[in-house]
């Protein structure tokens, strides 16, 4: 089935919520683009500056979805305007994606291996053997990248981890392969249940280490050592209550998916139970990494 694109116009303060909107509506990946192009000079630090006409493309598995996101958007106040829906051309989508992918190293012993490759030639690595698929989480985008890094400079050797929002699993998998005992991952897309358990499967780990599961499969009694949640700003928002429960007294939560400027909101959810910073940036994309206290 072929992919299909929405796309609408956007007012500077609305873009961002839109983006997230998109991407609650299942979208694959969402764009803001200058629709007049108007040039950004260099801003004022701290500042984050849009365009004052933005478009916005987002890319859907298929035209339903695609329409069934654009009727939604229809019953915001304000809507967007200008909201049109296109096919995108069909094509060899895993081979072109593959293009330019190669092994990844995220730092310390860990390095991120697609099958095609050969693995890399060095002492005490660290591999994940994984693939692009269906579920978010390769190892090259941002966020993925610093929790991994993170993960390599503090390896959770004997920890129980829970990855909420596993994607590919590759989270979890990266933490069993560098000595975390257990690991459980959680997703609300049953495609990203499946694609975790396979790929576990594919790195020689098995179900009496990584577990996977639904939302409403049960998270370990008494709270998890280490909580890796890679999603989105507005769910780690509304989330805080089940991951503040989820991470043990002592324990610690490592927090992705949210934009440099939306930091403060997310330590603010937090700030009641953990002590709570940024600990990477990249690309306009922020880590954060809290403690829970005791």
């Amino acid at each position: 089935m072929s992919l299909a694109e929405l796309e609408c116009r956007a007012e500077p303060g609305d873009a961002e919520a839109l983006e997230e909107l998109l991407f609650e509506l299942g979208a694959v990946s969402v764009e803001l683009f200058d629709a007049a192009d108007e040039p950004l000079f260099e801003p004022p630090p701290g500042t984050h500056p849009l365009w004052s006409d933005i478009r916005l493309k987002a890319v859907f598995s298929d035209r339903t979805a695609a329409e069934l996101a654009s009727a939604s958007m229809l019953q915001r106040d304000p809507a967007p305007s200008e909201l049109q829906v296109t096919d995108i051309t069909d094509q060899d989508w895993v081979r072109a994606g593959l293009d330019g992918l190669e092994a990844i190293h995220c730092g310390g012993p860990l390095w991120i291996v697609p099958s095609w490759e050969e693995q890399p030639d060095v002492e005490d690595g660290v591999f994940v053997h994984l693939d692009p698929g269906l579920a978010f989480g390769t190892g090259n985008h941002p966020t993925t990248a610093m929790c991994l890094t993170a993960l390599a400079e503090d390896p959770p050797r004997d920890l129980e981890v829970l990855d909420y929002g596993c994607g590919s699993g590759i989270l979890a998998i990266a933490a069993l392969k560098l000595g975390a005992r257990h690991a459980l991952g959680i997703d609300n897309d049953p495609q990203a249940v499946q694609a975790t358990e396979s790929n576990a499967a594919a790195n020689g780990i098995g179900s009496d280490r990584l577990q996977a599961g639904l939302t409403d499969h049960p998270l370990p009694e008494g709270g998890s050592d280490l909580v890796l949640a890679n999603i989105l700003t507005r769910p780690l928002i509304e989330l805080a209550p089940e991951l503040t429960a989820a991470t043990r007294p002592g324990g610690r939560i490592l927090m992705a998916g949210l934009l440099d400027r939306q930091a403060e909101e997310v330590m603010e959810a937090y700030a009641h139970a953990f002590d709570i910073g940024v600990r990477d940036s990249r690309d306009g994309w922020a880590l954060l990494d809290g403690r829970r206290r005791t």
